[in-house]
C-alpha cells in the first residue's frame, strides 16, 4: 500500500499552548490524541524564530546560514533543493495547501532562463511544492501582498460581496452600528470576526486539504497543510471568540530584573512597539482570548481531518506531523511577537505519528531528545525509502527515535536570527553585516552569540523560565568558553558542497585516478608510471574489476 505524509504546520503556535504540552486551561483533545498515537518531542527548536527563514529551513533541511534566506522576503536562492525535489524524484507527489512564506528568486530564475509559468519555474517559485492552493494568509488592502482569488470566490459564494473579504470579513469584527473593526488592532481581538466559523481561514484550508487527498487517490503523497493561524491578525469567529476569558490566561513570564540592565539587543527589542503593546494588560488579555480561541478552532479542525482520514481508509498508511514554525512571546520577557530565543519563541510543539508497526513500541512516548526543524525533511525521505543525502540535508532522520532504536541524535541545537531588517539595528548603530544572533542550546545551557556585544547565557536547569542572563557573569567564563568552542566547531562545517557527497569523494582513487586518466603530475619517468599502473591493474584483477 502507498505511504503518505500529512505535514501540518501552524503559524506562531507556542509549544506550551496545548493540553498535551501542559497548558492547564486550553484543552486540545484532537491534537492530544495524535500525541497518544505517536511521539511528542518536547524539546524541538526552530532554526530561526521568524516565519520565512524558519520555513525555508523546514523545507530545505538546512540551517539558515546554509540556505541564505535570512529574513522574511529574502528569496530562497534558485538551486536550493527542497523537500519536493527530494521526494518527487522517488515518485511522491508533494503539494501545498496553505502558507509557505516563500519569496521566489526572480533574478536568479531570469539569469537561468526559467520562466515562472514553466513547470520547473513554478516549482522553484513555490519552494518545491505543487501549489494545490497557496494561502499565505496576509492579504491587506494594497498591492504589496497578492490576494488569494480562490478564497475571495469562496467568500462571495457564501454571500460576502466585499472587495477584500479576507480583510473586511475573516479578519474584522463589526460593531452594533455596522462599522468595520479591523482585526489588526489589538483592542478588537476579543470581538467575533464577521465570518462564520466555516467561512474562516482554518476550516477553509482544511477543506482544501481534504480536496487534495481525494484527488491524489493511490499516488503516494506528501501534503503540507500549513495554517496561517494563530498568527496575526488575532481575531477568531464565534463561538471561539469568548471561550477563553481572563480566568484561563496564564500570567506573563517576566521579571522586573530583566528590565534593570538587559543585554543591548534584548533591551532594544523590548522597546519595539509590539513589545510595549503586550505590556499593556488590557491589550494582552484581549489577544490571549483570541489566540486561545484560534488554537481551539485548529484543534476542532484536526478532529474533522482525522475523521476524514479514517473514512478514506488512509489512517494506517499516513505519517502525520503536527508542528509550528515558531512561537509567540505574548508578553513574556516584556516582549511581543517572536524573533529572540527564549523558549516562548524558538521552541515548538512537534508530534509525529508513524503508522508503521516499527513505531508501535514508542506510541504515547514523550521524547526529551533535542530535535531541530531541519530533521523533518530527512525523516520524510527516510520514511518513503529514499536514499539519505547528508551532504545536502543537514538534519537527521527521526525514524531511529520513532522506532525505539536510540533515545537521542544530537548534543545541541542551533538557531539563527538576522535582525538587519529591523529598526533595532539602526537604534543600536549596528552594520547590516553584524546584525546577527546565533543560539546554541545543549539541553541545559542556552548560549547566544551577538556580534559586537557580550553573549547571553541562560541556565535552564536552575532557571527554566530564562529570567537571569548570566552572559556577563565572570563565574560563567569557563562555560561560555566551552559553548563558544561548540559553536565554532559547528560554524566550520562543510555546508555548501552539495553537488558531491562525502561517500562519492571517499570512493575516489586518490593515488592512481589521475594517472589512469593521463594526468601525470609528479612522475619523474615512465618507469614510475608503469609501476603505479601495474599495481593498479593487479589490484583490479584481485578485486574482480576487469573494466
Amino acid at each position: 500500500m502507498p505511504k503518505n505524509v500529512l505535514f501540518i504546520m501552524c503559524d506562531q503556535l507556542r509549544w506550551d499552548y496545548l493540553s498535551c504540552t501542559g497548558h492547564p486551561h486550553l484543552h486540545t483533545p484532537n491534537i492530544d490524541r495524535l500525541a497518544e498515537r505517536g511521539v511528542l518531542f518536547d524539546r524541538a527548536y526552530v532554526q530561526s524564530p521568524i516565519c520565512g527563514p524558519s520555513r525555508m529551513s523546514f523545507y530545505t533541511g538546512r540551517y539558515v546560514s546554509s540556505h541564505g534566506s535570512t529574513w522574511n522576503g529574502i528569496p530562497l536562492k534558485v538551486g536550493e533543493m527542497t523537500l519536493g525535489d527530494h521526494l518527487r524524484r522517488i515518485g511522491v507527489r508533494t503539494a501545498l495547501c496553505g502558507k509557505t512564506h516563500m519569496t521566489a528568486d526572480v533574478e536568479g530564475m531570469k539569469r537561468l532562463g526559467l520562466a515562472p509559468d514553466s513547470e520547473i519555474g513554478a516549482l522553484v517559485s513555490e519552494c518545491g511544492f505543487e501549489p494545490f492552493e497557496r494561502e499565505d494568509g496576509l492579504h491587506p488592502d494594497g498591492p504589496r501582498y497578492p490576494r488569494n482569488q480562490a478564497y475571495d470566490t469562496f467568500m462571495k459564494q457564501h454571500g460576502w460581496p466585499d472587495e477584500n473579504p479576507w480583510n473586511s470579513v475573516a479578519n474584522s469584527a463589526e460593531d452594533e452600528d455596522g462599522n468595520i473593526l479591523s482585526g489588526w488592532f489589538m483592542e478588537n481581538a476579543d470581538k467575533p470576526a464577521r465570518a462564520a466559523d466555516e467561512e474562516s481561514e482554518t476550516p477553509y484550508i482544511t477543506g482544501r486539504a481534504m480536496d487534495f487527498i481525494r484527488e491524489a487517490g493511490d499516488t503516494p503523497w506528501c501534503l503540507h497543510l500549513s495554517f496561517i493561524k494563530p498568527h496575526w491578525p488575532y481575531i477568531v469567529p464565534a463561538p471561539y471568540h469568548d471561550m477563553y476569558g481572563p480566568e484561563t490566561h496564564l500570567d506573563p513570564v517576566r521579571s522586573e530584573d530583566e528590565l534593570a540592565d538587559p543585554h543591548p539587543v534584548y533591551g532594544a527589542f523590548m522597546q519595539e512597539r509590539v513589545s510595549r503593546a503586550f505590556c499593556d494588560a488590557t491589550a494582552r488579555t484581549r489577544v490571549l482570548t483570541a489566540y486561545m480561541g484560534l488554537i481551539k478552532q485548529i484543534d476542532d479542525q484536526m478532529g474533522r481531518l482525522m475523521t476524514f482520514l479514517d473514512e478514506q481508509g488512509l489512517t494506517d498508511e499516513t505519517m502525520i506531523v503536527f508542528t509550528s514554525d515558531h512561537g509567540d512571546y505574548l508578553g513574556d520577557h516584556w516582549m511581543g511577537e517572536k524573533e529572540l530565543f527564549h523558549d516562548a519563541s524558538s521552541r515548538i510543539p512537534l508530534i509525529i505519528v508513524d503508522p508503521s508497526s516499527a513505531a508501535d513500541a514508542t506510541r504515547g512516548l514523550k521524547s526529551h531528545a533535542l530535535v531541530e526543524a531541519i530533521d523533518l525533511a530527512p525523516t520524510f525521505l527516510d520514511y518513503f525509502g529514499g536514499d539519505p543525502v547528508p551532504h545536502i540535508l543537514e538534519g537527521k532522520s527521526l525514524l531511529p527515535i520513532l522506532h525505539g532504536q536510540v533515545d537521542s541524535l544530537r548534543d545541541f541545537v542551533i538557531s539563527e536570527y538576522d535582525y538587519s531588517m529591523r529598526d533595532v539595528r539602526r537604534r543600536l548603530g549596528v552594520q547590516v553585516k553584524d546584525a546577527r544572533l546565533t543560539m546554541l542550546f545543549d539541553g541545559r545551557w542556552k548560549f547566544i552569540l551577538a556580534e559586537g556585544f557580550r553573549p547571553m547565557l541562560f541556565d535552564l536547569q536552575n532557571d527554566p523560565d530564562e529570567l537571569a542572563d548570566l552572559g556577563n557573569d565572570p563565574a560563567r567564563s569557563d562555560e561560555i568558553a566551552r559553548l563558544e568552542r561548540l559553536l565554532f566547531d559547528w560554524a566550520r562545517r562543510t555546508s555548501q558542497r552539495t553537488t558531491r557527497s562525502d561517500a562519492w569523494i571517499a570512493a575516489r582513487d586518490t593515488i592512481r585516478g589521475e594517472a589512469r586518466s593521463g594526468i601525470l603530475i609528479g612522475y619523474r619517468n615512465e618507469a614510475e608510471l608503469h609501476e603505479v599502473l601495474g599495481a593498479a591493474q593487479a589490484d583490479d584483477t584481485k578485486d574482480g574489476n576487469t573494466s
